[in-house]
């Protein structure tokens, strides 16, 4: 890379940026106390500590040099510190969070909560009926644009400044005021009346009296709340019945993680095993739960019962609760309710969007300020020549009012009216069906894109599971060699039917065929030694080992007419049912439970306490589940503990990550370079292994692990323990690879974006080696490209050395894990952006949802440039809303990144042609129609100033009410915003040649070169037509207004046909129209063509209009200041083409 960027510590003069401040000095304060590191120099290189630059051994904390704070620094902008300051803590104050506490909820007793508990409303509305006119004109007239017009429309009350007719300035605010308002009350009713539908929805209520009804709002702490089938659960709650014979449930959870996945929720056994509902309130129970907190994956509480000896304490852990906003997916559920309203954490959850502005909208905002300064000094230039004579003051402020037209209003209306016409053509387009524009205020930011920070899984990749892999350590099965596996189970299981009890043990016991007695004989006698198996009997005990090791159940579609049948036949019926589907929150394990049932080993039941296979010839197996340790992400494996029914056999099954089970398994030489050779493949790794338990062991790990799940303190810490206790020398059974297949045109659509100059970043959660494999099979990383794998860091140091290291290396893509990027993000922020930034690709692999945000905002801040974030899950809604444009898919992992998204698509290779042609056109169009409208305010106020000039630098109005009305809208309106529908190059074009996208992001469509060669245009015109009307018209004076007027209105409809670069019908139309009101309104509207207040009874006769010195001297007007403007496009044009016109030539 570069090698002239320094590696400092920390950047001099570099931004402090709060966001990471604040969350790293608390994450990383034991590490800087303990780092000897701050007390000696970091080493330039490898070799020591030759460089002596100061740079390199300045401390961070020393280097922060102490500003003096005098009067100097409070008159330079310090006051506006220190009045922020004020302002943010008065805030703080006024919005103080009251303290989330622990509590203990008493079941069916609200009264005895110790504490006031929040309202279970929803509330999702911005205003209330006070503070909705504040808010919205607050919204409105933040900007300066709007500020400025009610600033100018109120000036008209006073006497002495007032310049025409008050409609002229209030009509066109109060038009935009009241589109506005109805916008945000239409939106504020529909958010008042879904919160009211929520919040009326009726549930049952259990009471000393009976069930009675209660609504959602209403219900507190400690009420036990009913909640049927597909019903929302209002509060979130403790699980205590269910009308299942299992004890369990399952509830969807789309609306609170985004996944799709049924989840598995378990009833607390001591209420569960009650005889009847009204029980609940004959026994004294309670439930502890921790305060209310964001994490929705981990809960920590326990359920007591007092009136029992001797008491009954229950740990309650996640698989216990009922969030809010989730649906009850099968049968009845009754809980207790622990929080409500905005402690539930669906609502602690919810962030508010920031209001994404474009990066247009900030480049006009500046253009119109530098058009206000414009104003205020050709109003002072008018007062200096009339000498400052009289009142000057109210002269210059009546010129600045005259003058008001420079910026016009209408650029509001207009580029608004354009954003949604370009929302409209997205939802319109065919060819890329489904897509949605949920936030119209920023189409033009596709169009200005450097960076995409893409997900893998389900973005990049289907998130369809598909088992390719099984590896046992000698011999390897592909997807060509199955059937030998399915051989070897047939032959398994295929015992005489006498020798039941041997079948049995060869499943236990893991043996095949004549194998199977020694097999059982050595289970039970684990310190026998070790006996090499056969082949078939390792398949055997890997393909049980998947189907047993998972949390994966089997649903099956409830069909009629079987009421009459016993359980067992309708069981029977069940289990051969083609209608089976399986629920589970990981699609891996689905893939693997379906390839088992592929190989001849199914999964036909499961409830709490046990699951059943069904083997190939038919018979049932009954294992009781003793035990399950649920996947983490921190312990990244999952373990169960099954007994098998008919030879009381323990065993414990374990599978997860190669890098958690490598230290678990006993030793091999295979796995690691196995697990590398399928991650290049690109396929998810999974380590199985197993551990045979006798009774005593069983036994005595089940009280420990008893007692640590109901410890107050370190619960997690203390449960972890145990069950590592359990996690030691483990048999290694097999390795597992499951493709995850990448989405149709994933490969030339990442290709196309990388030749339109967009850098792809890919941030996944995904481990580093299948990320790798995903970046090189999508051609995010090209074949002859390096890949530089950024190494482990822990510290500063190694830090240090590794940036040195990856400076080295020229145009190669980095892949670096979330822990490095942490490191390197606190010692070395500055310098590690720079060095990424310059990588042609860069993969960050075991992110965290806030990590993805994380780097989103780092490359904002670090780049000025825009960033585009484009994920299908949960877990991408942070990172789509931190970017300036958030693209959503619509997958298996639920809607909530679509909804969440600015922009929603159906598959990703949709992006192409969303950006490089809408993005194209939405930019090109608006930054036309921005400077036209600026244009045509200029083209009339430069009129007005060669006007006030000759009439001895009067106050006085050229056009009076209505005709400013009409310019700015009836005459002028149509042809300009057509311009919407003007396209520079057709979409095939944009999409063969993408190239074409990198000027868009130069901004060269609408900068201040730009804007300058428009005010040149408009000098000139203004001038011609005010000094031509004058020069050409000394005998009928009196018709000034109409004539001038006239060359106006034509000029305007020529400049517009001038700008358009390809013709559409309606653009036609409406220049035809706009004419044709025009020459209407000459014939109606005659008294406004007088001069002003000069000739009032001057009216213009159809006689005038018609004479051929009017006609002809009007269009020499017109040609004199249109011609040289278009001579001058045609030489450009044939000189110096712009790239696009080469090829659409």
């Amino acid at each position: 890379m570069a090698d002239s960027i320094p590696l400092n510590p920390v950047r001099k003069n570099s931004k402090k940026i709060a966001y990471y401040n604040a969350t790293r000095s608390a994450r990383y304060q034991s590490e800087d106390e303990t780092s000897n590191l701050d007390e000696m120099p970091l080493m330039m290189s490898e070799e020591g500590f030759e460089n002596e630059e100061s740079d390199y051994h300045t401390l961070p904390r020393a280097r922060l040099s102490q500003r003096r704070r005098g009067l100097g620094w409070f008159l330079c902008g310090g006051w506006k510190v220190l009045c922020g300051s004020c302002c943010d803590c008065i805030f703080h104050f006024c919005r103080r969070k009251k303290e989330l506490k622990a509590r203990t909820v008493w079941l069916g007793c609200p009264e005895k909560c110790e504490e006031k508990h929040p309202k279970n409303a929803i509330k999702n509305q911005k205003y209330n009926i006070f503070t909705f006119m504040p808010g919205v004109l607050y919204q409105q007239f933040k900007f300066f644009l709007n500020l400025y017009f009610l600033v100018v429309a109120c000036s008209q009350f006073v006497p002495s400044l007032k310049i025409g007719f008050l409609y002229t300035y209030w009509a066109p605010l109060g038009f935009v005021l009241a589109v506005t308002m109805m916008r945000e009350a239409v939106d504020e009713m529909r958010r008042y009346r879904r919160d009211k539908e929520m919040n009326s929805q009726l549930y049952g209520k259990l009471t000393v009296r009976g069930k009675v009804q209660v609504k959602s709002s209403d219900i507190q702490v400690g009420d036990l709340i009913i909640v049927e089938k597909n019903q929302r659960i209002p509060a979130d709650m403790i699980f205590l019945r269910t009308s299942e014979k299992t004890g369990a449930c399952f509830i969807r959870t789309d609306q609170l993680d985004g996944e799709t996945d049924w989840k598995l929720k378990v009833a607390v056994a001591c209420t569960q095993r009650l005889p009847s509902l009204g029980d609940l309130f004959s026994i004294n129970a309670y439930v502890y739960a921790q305060r209310p907190q964001l994490d929705i994956h981990s809960f920590e509480g326990n359920f007591t019962r007092e009136d029992c000896d001797p008491a009954i304490h229950e740990s309650l852990s996640i698989e216990n609760t009922l969030w809010a906003s989730t649906v009850v997916a099968s049968g009845t559920v009754i809980g207790v309710v622990i929080y409500t309203g905005k402690e539930t954490r669906s609502v602690l959850n919810t962030s508010q969007s920031k209001n994404k502005v474009g990066l247009l909208d900030l480049e006009l905002n500046r253009l119109t300020k530098a058009l206000f300064l414009a104003q205020v000094v050709l109003s002072v230039v008018m007062v200096a020549l009339q000498g400052f004579l009289g009142p000057w003051f109210r002269n210059l402020f009546r010129f600045v009012v005259l003058f008001s037209y420079i910026i016009p209003i209408s650029l509001r209306v207009n580029l608004d009216m354009g954003k949604s016409a370009y929302g409209w053509m997205i939802m319109k387009d065919e060819n890329i069906p489904g897509t949605v524009v949920r936030t119209s205020t920023i189409p033009e930011e596709l169009g200005r894109l450097v960076y995409l920070l893409t997900d893998k899984t389900g973005t990049l990749t289907q998130n369809e599971m598909i088992f390719k892999r099984l590896h046992l350590g000698t011999v390897s099965y592909g997807t060509d060699t199955m059937d030998e596996i399915q051989n070897h189970i047939i032959q398994s299981y295929a015992q005489p039917s006498s020798g039941g009890g041997n079948s049995n043990c060869g499943t236990s016991g893991s043996g095949s065929g004549s194998g199977s007695a020694p097999s059982c004989g050595k289970a039970q006698q684990p310190s026998a030694p070790k006996v090499r198996k056969s082949v078939s009997s390792r398949i055997h005990e890997a393909v049980k080992a998947i189907a047993l090791c998972h949390n994966v159940t089997p649903v099956y579609e409830s069909r009629a007419g079987a009421n009459g049948e016993t359980e067992a036949a309708e069981a029977d019926q069940d289990y051969s049912d083609d209608n089976r589907t399986y629920q589970a929150s990981s699609p891996d394990e689905v893939a693997l439970v379906r390839w088992t049932e592929s190989v001849g080993l199914t999964l036909v039941n499961r409830d709490l306490t046990s699951l059943q296979l069904k083997t190939p010839s038919g018979q049932i197996l009954t294992y009781f589940i003793l035990q399950i340790f649920p996947f983490t992400s921190e312990s990244k494996r999952m373990g169960i503990i099954v007994r098998e029914e008919a030879t009381g056999e323990i065993t414990f099954y374990m599978k997860g990550a190669d890098v958690a089970m490598a230290s678990i398994v006993q030793y091999n030489d295979w796995l690691e370079e196995e697990c590398g050779n399928m991650a290049r493949e690109g396929l998810r790794t999974l380590v199985v292994a197993k551990k045979s338990l006798s009774e005593e062991q069983y036994q005595d790990f089940e009280s420990r692990y008893t007692h640590a799940k109901l410890s107050l303190h370190d619960r997690a810490l203390k449960v972890c323990a145990v069950v590592e206790s359990l996690e030691r020398e483990m048999e290694l059974l097999c390795l597992t690879g499951v493709e995850d297949q990448l989405q149709a045109d994933v490969r030339p659509t990442l290709e196309l974006l990388r030749n339109a100059g967009i850098k792809i970043w890919m941030l996944t959660g995904d481990k580093l080696e299948t990320a790798t494999c995903i970046a090189k099979s999508s051609h995010l990383v090209s074949r002859s490209q390096d890949i530089h794998v950024f190494k482990p860091v822990s510290n500063r140091g190694e830090a240090h050395l590794e940036l040195n290291a990856f400076r080295r290396k020229h145009d190669c893509a980095l892949v670096i894990s979330g822990d490095s990027l942490e490191v390197c993000l606190r010692y070395y922020e500055h310098e590690f952006v720079e060095l990424a930034c310059q990588c042609p690709a860069v993969v960050c692999c075991r992110c965290s949802p806030t990590q993805k945000a994380q780097i989103v905002r780092l490359l904002q801040q670090h780049t000025n440039n825009r960033t585009c974030a484009i994920g299908d899950g949960g877990n991408d809604v942070s990172m789509i809303q931190a970017a300036d444009c958030g693209i959503g898919i619509e997958g298996k992992e639920g809607k909530q990144a679509s909804l969440a998204a600015d922009f929603s698509i159906t598959q990703f290779k949709h992006i192409g042609r969303l950006l490089m042609v809408h993005g194209r056109n939405s930019y090109k169009r608006s930054a036309a129609l921005g400077q036209f409208v600026m244009h045509r305010g200029m083209i009339i106020s430069t009129m007005q100033a060669v006007f006030s000039s000759i009439f001895y630098f009067a106050s006085v109005p050229l056009y009076q009410g209505f005709l400013m009305v009409g310019y700015a809208t009836i005459y002028t309106m149509f042809p300009v915003f057509s311009l919407v529908l003007d396209q520079d190059v057709k979409p095939d074009m944009a999409l063969l040649y993408p190239e074409l996208y990198k000027d868009l992001t130069k901004g060269r469509s609408l900068s201040f070169k730009t804007f300058l060669i428009w005010v040149l245009i408009s000098v000139y015109q203004g001038g011609i037509l005010m000094y031509g009307a004058l020069l050409l018209f000394e005998s009928e004076f009196v018709h000034v207004v109409a004539i001038s007027f006239t060359a106006l209105v034509l000029t305007e409809l020529l400049m517009v046909a001038l700008t358009v670069r390809t013709w559409h019908w309606l653009m036609v139309v409406a220049e035809f129209f706009s004419l044709g009101c025009y020459l209407a309104s000459l014939a109606f509207l005659n008294e406004y063509f007088g001069l002003g207040r000069v000739s009032l009874g001057a009216f213009l006769d159809l006689g005038f209009i018609t004479t051929k010195a009017f006609l002809w001297k009007v269009s020499a007007i017109t040609v004199v200041s249109c011609l040289p403007l278009y001579i001058i496009k045609y030489l450009k044009r044939k000189f110096s083409p712009p790239s696009y016109s080469k090829l659409s030539s």
